[in-house]
């Protein structure tokens, strides 16, 4: 028993903003329709680090577990009708072209809801769908994203250039949301009896990622800066930040700047004013805790009650993982068979646990099984001859 068990998605989306909110739904129990081109989804071929695992992008194989696909061209009126016959079974759809494409192909919301009159279509895309940027047919990317909407000037010192994050925050935060609207979607066709379309773009959430730096904005009427010495949010006093020790980094959150001063044992920070000297207090914190290891400032920082933590790499946190057994990292079958490691369901359920069922699919493995129940014999062997898979 999952929970979103008897739910089935079509999901024409690609890259991650799609992708990733389908693969949380098809964990948790969604039976997930991916329509590819006849080549395969554009991502299954994007290299990551200049290489791939088994032929295929490890960017595709984190994000399209537990999902069937199928191999179409979207121009093939065959493969239209199907794709309309098949949206009959389906309870949502998904999809991140750019704004009018599905209307174009002829399976746009008012297409499918014609065949399906309680669906629920939700579309992704860079800028919505009806807007400035939409209309000038922008490229809508994670990176060109976070410097418009103010999150990569808002990150790195002063004197530094603009710094974008260091995995594609907008694309991951929007495909949550994504799956969060499909599921208050899902409860209000429930309670409510209505189908309906829903739009989410990456620049809405970039800003709403921001909801309490521009409340602080639009409210106290003044616009923060990057600080010199490097705080780790613009709009936040010292002592926060990263700060170097003999052998590492250390991050310092939140913290009382008279606590501070008394652990370090400095009396002189805790006369200072943590949001107009905080450049000042950086710089004289972090000379105290460059003379001490990271082990000893985490050790000296905490029973403190002072929010410390050690930096570390990507690798070393995947590395304790796997030496606790964590469920964060599953083993699947790669495309050549051989197993890869990927990241798990971060939600835990106590009734209906999210299953791993499906590895990542092969372009069109699945056409002629979601297809023979709807197509005639002869309208069957026209879609796989499009696709070239029996």
């Amino acid at each position: 028993m999952q929970a979103l068990d008897n739910i089935r998605i079509l999901d024409f989306s690609q890259m991650m903003l799609g992708p990733y909110g389908t693969q949380m739904l098809a964990d948790l129990g969604a039976d997930v329709i991916k329509v590819e081109r006849p080549e395969g989804e554009w991502e299954r071929g994007l290299a990551m680090m200049g290489g791939y695992v088994a032929g295929q992008s490890a960017a595709f194989l984190a994000m399209n577990r537990n999902k069937r696909s199928i191999a179409l061209d979207l121009k093939n009126g065959t493969a239209r009708e199907a794709l309309l016959e098949l949206a009959k079974t389906c309870d949502v759809v998904v999809e991140n072209f750019r704004p009018g494409v599905m209307d174009r192909l002829g399976l746009g919301y008012e297409a499918i809801k014609a065949v399906r009159p309680d669906i629920i279509y939700c579309s992704g895309s860079g800028w919505g769908q009806d807007t400035v940027f939409a209309r000038e047919n922008r490229p809508g990317q994670d990176l060109l994203i976070q410097a418009m909407s103010g999150l990569a000037a808002n990150t790195g010192r002063a004197a530094e250039p603009p710094t974008p994050a260091g995995s594609a925050i907008v694309d991951h935060a929007t495909a949550l949301t994504l799956a969060c609207s499909i599921l208050a979607a899902l409860v209000a066709r429930s309670t409510h009896g209505v189908g309906q379309r829903i739009e989410v773009d990456l620049y809405s959430t970039a800003i709403a990622m921001q909801c309490q730096e521009i409340s602080t904005l639009v409210n106290q009427g003044q616009e923060w800066e990057r600080s010199a010495a490097g705080i780790g949010a613009a709009w936040l006093s010292a002592p926060f930040g990263i700060y170097e020790t003999t052998d590492g980094w250390i991050a310092v959150a939140m913290a009382p700047i008279e606590v501070v001063a008394a652990a370090v044992e400095d009396p002189a920070l805790a006369d200072m004013d943590p949001w107009k000297q905080r450049d000042d207090i950086k710089e004289a914190l972090g000379r105290h805790l460059r003379a001490q290891s990271a082990q000893h400032w985490l050790d000296t920082l905490l029973p403190a009650g002072i929010w410390t933590a050690k930096v570390r790499s990507t690798k070393e946190a995947v590395d304790e993982l796997r030496e606790q057994g964590s469920d964060l990292l599953i083993t699947v079958p790669g495309p050549d068979g051989s197993p890869i490691e990927l990241i798990g369901c971060p939600i835990r359920m106590s009734e209906t646990p999210w299953q791993l069922r499906l590895a990542p699919p092969s372009a069109g493995e699945h056409t002629a099984e979601v297809f023979k129940h709807i197509l005639s014999d002869d309208q069957l062997a026209d879609i796989l001859g499009v696709t070239g898979h029996e």
